[in-house]
């Protein structure tokens, strides 16, 4: 059965939600519909369908001109083994002495590794991102260079995987939030499938604002893989939770967006302690002057 997207964007939550609404009564009906913001700073927000007949052109139109939107762009999906791709294009990923797959792939895993379970489904941040990939390397390289945490967030965690990175080397106090709820869930599941319950607190919240992490600030180690919007304007409160002597490594930024990542971070008192690039993404390690 084919399956059709339908996709615009446009300025403003309350526009796009009524754009949502709206595109719910269409003939023939859309089997789901998303309204999300495009978070690169821009106040855009994209609102799509899916469909399995043909959307209706006439229709899209009019509700693009009724709410101010760009023409929908319609496509037909091909149809694809799931399974099958996921399998193929998530192979492992070894990342120094990390070593990430999906159930599928038990029987791959390295002996003197450390694995990392986390399934292909699992929200943002299965290692085979670029940004991910980038922060995983920047652990292992801190580990190499004889770096220790005690306490540690992982901010935005997504599935928690630089959590349990970092809470399969070190224990103490190991916490990951994330804005999304589902996220947070998520991140618990995997904790589960990977025999960790209890090694990290996993929490919703948006930064730092969060009892439980201004209780156990401030921080050896923090992850934040995000975007550069938010990552900037996070920049006073995670240098603030951030233990003199201790690192942050930041990713979810552009390579052209570095520099400007940077030198925000700089101007709240810390210093850049490595750069890398995967592909167009780039990640940051810093470090905050003095000693644990």
């Amino acid at each position: 059965m084919p399956t059709y997207t339908a996709l615009t964007t446009l300025t403003g939550k309350t526009a796009a939600e009524g754009l949502g609404e709206a595109m719910e009564r269409l003939t023939p009906e859309p089997t789901g519909v998303g309204v999300f913001e495009v978070e690169d700073g821009s106040g855009l927000w994209e609102v799509g369908g899916y469909f399995t007949a043909t959307p209706d052109d006439t229709a899209l139109a009019v509700l693009a001109a009724a709410f101010d939107a760009k023409p929908f762009v319609v496509s037909e999906l091909p149809e694809t083994d799931w399974v099958a791709h996921v399998r193929r294009e998530l192979a492992p990923v070894e990342a120094g002495r990390f070593f990430v797959y999906g159930s599928h792939d038990a029987d791959k895993v390295p002996e003197g590794s450390i694995p990392l379970l986390i399934e292909a489904a699992m929200a943002f941040g299965t290692g085979h991102h670029g940004t991910t990939l980038g922060c995983l390397r920047a652990l292992d390289r801190l580990i190499e260079e004889g770096f220790e945490a005690r306490t540690v967030a992982d901010i935005g965690c997504g599935t928690a995987v630089l959590a349990m990175a970092a809470a399969r080397v070190w224990q103490g106090d190991i916490l990951a939030s994330d804005i999304d709820e589902v996220a947070v869930d998520v991140a618990e599941a995997n904790l589960r499938a990977n025999g960790m319950d209890g090694a990290i607190r996993c929490l919703e919240a948006a930064g730092f604002d969060h009892p439980d992490l201004k209780a156990h600030a401030p921080y050896d180690l923090i992850f934040a893989n995000i975007l550069k919007g938010p990552l900037v304007a996070l920049a006073p409160d995670l240098t603030e939770n951030l233990r003199p002597g201790g690192y942050a490594i930041l990713s979810g930024i552009l390579n052209e967006q570095a520099d400007d990542v940077l030198s925000v971070y700089v101007q709240n008192g810390t210093n850049l302690h490595a750069r890398n690039m995967i592909g167009e993404w780039t990640t940051l390690v810093l470090h905050k002057e003095g000693a644990i």
